[in-house]
C-alpha cells in the first residue's frame, strides 16, 4: 500500500480546514468529563457553539495542529490493509467499494445521534459507491451506558440485526439501560437469551476494545469522528458537516484513484 506524501494530500486538507471554519463542531469528548462532573449534560440544544455567522479563521496553530493530524492518520492507515481495518465491524455498502467511511461512536452521544440520521441520507445516496463502516468509541469516562449499549448492538450483529437495533438505540437514547436493551431486542425478533449470553461475553469486549484501539492510535479526541479514505489518501471530516462535503470528498478520492 502507497501512502501518498503529505504535500499531495494538501487539497484534503484545504477543504477539511474550510469545513472547520464554517461548521460548529458538535462533538462528545472526554474534555467534558468536568462538566460531566458537575450535572451539565452535552445537548445540542443547550451546548454552547458560535454565534450564526460567527465564522474565524482558523490559527497558524490550529492549521498545524490539523495537518499533524492528517500525518498520523495516513501513517496509521498506511500500516493496516483494508480487510484489518474494516474487521467484523458492521457495514452499509458495497464490500468492494474504493471509498470507504468509517464512523468512530458512542451510543450515549448526543451528537452521535444527529450524526446517524446524516449519515443514513449520505449512504442511501452513495448505496453503490462508498461503503459505510461502524466503529465503537464508548466513552465510559462521561457515558454510563456507552458501553453497554455497545456490546448490546455488537451482540444484535451476531444475529444480523445491527442496524435496526443501533436505530433504536439512537431513536431512545433517553431510555438506554438494561430494561431497554432487552426490550428492543425483543422488539426487532432476537433470540434473547442469546442475546444476553453475546453481549455479556468476552468476544464482545474485545471487538469493541480493538475499535478503541485504532481510534486511540489515530488520536481521535471525541464522538462522532468521521474517517474517509481510498487506502490511498485520507482524511478527517467534521461531524456536523454538510453533506454536500461529504459528497465532494468522495468524488475526489474516487477521481484521485482514477488519475
Amino acid at each position: 500500500m502507497t501512502v501518498l506524501p503529505l504535500r499531495h494530500t494538501r487539497r484534503w486538507i484545504a477543504a477539511s480546514v474550510l469545513a472547520l471554519t464554517l461548521v460548529p463542531l458538535a462533538a462528545c469528548s472526554s474534555a467534558q468529563q468536568e462538566l460531566a462532573q458537575q450535572e451539565v449534560e452535552a445537548d445540542p440544544a443547550t451546548d454552547v457553539v458560535p454565534e450564526a455567522g460567527a465564522v474565524q479563521e482558523p490559527t497558524a496553530a490550529e492549521r498545524a495542529e490539523f495537518e499533524a493530524q492528517m500525518a498520523k492518520l495516513n501513517e496509521v492507515i498506511g500500516s493496516m490493509d483494508r480487510a484489518e481495518l474494516i474487521g467484523d465491524s458492521a457495514t452499509k455498502g458495497p464490500v468492494d467499494a474504493d471509498v470507504v467511511l468509517f464512523k468512530f461512536s458512542d451510543f450515549e452521544c448526543p451528537f452521535c445521534a444527529i450524526a446517524s440520521a446524516d449519515m443514513k441520507t449520505f449512504t442511501e445516496n452513495h448505496e453503490d459507491d462508498v461503503l459505510y463502516v461502524y466503529k465503537h468509541f464508548p466513552l465510559v469516562s462521561i457515558h454510563d451506558e456507552a458501553m453497554p449499549a455497545a456490546k448490546a448492538t455488537w451482540a444484535a450483529a451476531q444475529q444480523d440485526k445491527f442496524w435496526i437495533y443501533h436505530d433504536g438505540l439512537f431513536a431512545y437514547q433517553d431510555k438506554l439501560g438494561e430494561d431497554y436493551y432487552v426490550e428492543l431486542a425483543e422488539q426487532v425478533g432476537l433470540d434473547v437469551e442469546r442475546f444476553n449470553r453475546d453481549r455479556n461475553s468476552s468476544e464482545a469486549q474485545a471487538a469493541i476494545d480493538k475499535d478503541v484501539e485504532l481510534a486511540r492510535a489515530l488520536e481521535l479526541g471525541g464522538t462522532p469522528s468521521f474517517l474517509m479514505t481510498n487506502f490511498s489518501d485520507s482524511f478527517m471530516l467534521p461531524g456536523g458537516a454538510p453533506q454536500e462535503l461529504y459528497d465532494e470528498a468522495a468524488l475526489r478520492l474516487q477521481n484521485a484513484l482514477a488519475n
